[in-house]
């Protein structure tokens, strides 16, 4: 068999995350030798840059399956480096497959924050809960369990454990029906694990954006030296009231949001300067709040000793992808008298994400 080896850069922050059908493993980048990726393995990549790309590794049988509707949900949880505690949790994440799979995870040690990705079917099981939503549902609640926010601290804006779980239509899937089950997941967040819990998007009855809710909540403010967040939330009161759950936050939970939209591309650029300041004008020069590219939100962050990035949210990326924001970013710090590192995505494409949740598939039911 042949073997090939997958070399990718990050920065110095950033954990990259290897998949096997078993586990997830996190390993920081400058601790680590380029992987060597087998038939077993997956390997985050960036989903638009073929060359970083994994070969297939299941058989090409596994394309002629017939594919179901597919949803994925995307969970933001504060802490990235507290390995007992994202064991914890993604041994939640780990507990309805095959009917679910953990197709990747991001951590990030500035941020203090991971990304886990979840696929699957929109089916509904015999309790009428599909498994997408049992393992969303599992992996909040393990994460409440394992993570205290009032200890947390990072460059990330946050605003509860579970900082924010977004629910993405993929093949053959509609975002009415992924919405329903968004709201069905938040209700159960709200009322079960007594979190605070917001909608947005379609899931919300007048499709309030995210960026809205987390603008009235104070989700861009920091409130710790040095561009922290740092600590749990006030605790007296909320600017808007929850969707579900309790009208006030716990110290140790916060608030949860959740919401449904088409598919959202995640895109980050490395600035090289320690001026947080430098680095908000150029992402609010280059978002489209601030005048710049359409369907672009972006936040200035510090990122690590002497560093910072622009994260950017591409809300339609086919029609504004990441190669304009970069070429943006980078007119933009020029500008300044600043350099830009190449720009890095948190997830892989949905074609992707749909290509390795087939394969997994298939490979479980081989075996059976």
């Amino acid at each position: 068999m042949c073997v090939k080896t997958l070399v990718l850069e990050f920065p110095p922050h950033v954990q990259r995350v290897i998949l096997s059908t078993a586990s997830v493993r996190l390993r920081h980048h400058h601790q680590m030798q380029p992987p060597t990726v087998s038939s077993a393995e997956m390997s985050l990549s960036s989903p638009n840059s073929p060359s970083k790309m994994l070969p297939p590794v299941a058989p090409q049988r596994s394309m002629t399956m017939l594919r179901p509707a597919l949803a994925c949900c995307k969970l933001y949880i504060s802490e990235a480096r507290n390995a007992q505690a994202l064991r914890a949790i993604e041994r939640a994440a780990a507990g309805l497959r095959p009917a679910a799979v953990l197709v990747n995870a991001f951590a990030d040690g500035a941020y203090n924050r991971i990304g886990y990705t979840l696929v699957s079917p929109l089916l509904a099981g015999g309790d009428g809960a599909s498994p997408l939503h049992r393992a969303a549902f599992g992996v909040v609640a393990a994460a409440l369990e394992a993570v205290d926010l009032g200890a947390h601290a990072g460059a990330h804006p946050r605003l509860g454990v579970v900082d924010h779980v977004a629910f993405h239509p993929l093949h053959g899937a509609r975002l009415e029906d992924v919405a329903a089950l968004t709201r069905a997941v938040a209700a159960d967040i709200g009322d079960k694990l007594q979190v605070p819990t917001y909608l947005y998007g379609a899931a919300h009855r007048e499709g309030r954006t995210l960026a809205t809710i987390r603008r009235q909540l104070g989700y861009f403010t920091p409130n710790a030296p040095g561009e922290q967040w740092q600590g749990a939330p006030d605790e007296s009161s909320l600017a808007v009231a929850p969707d579900a759950g309790p009208g006030k936050p716990s110290r140790s939970k916060g608030v949860v949001v959740v919401g449904a939209t088409a598919w959202v591309d995640n895109y980050n650029v490395p600035v090289r300067t320690a001026d947080v300041g430098a680095a908000k004008r150029i992402a609010r020069a280059v978002s489209e709040r601030g005048g710049g590219l359409r369907s672009v939100q972006a936040m200035g962050l510090a990122h690590g000793d002497g560093t910072t990035e622009v994260a950017c949210n591409l809300l339609d990326p086919a029609t504004v992808g990441a190669d304009q924001v970069q070429e943006r970013v980078r007119q933009l710090a020029a500008e300044q008298g600043l350099d830009v590192g190449e720009g890095y995505f948190t997830d892989f494409s949905q074609e992707k994400i749909v290509e390795m949740y087939m394969q997994s598939a298939e490979a479980e039911a081989s075996q059976q």
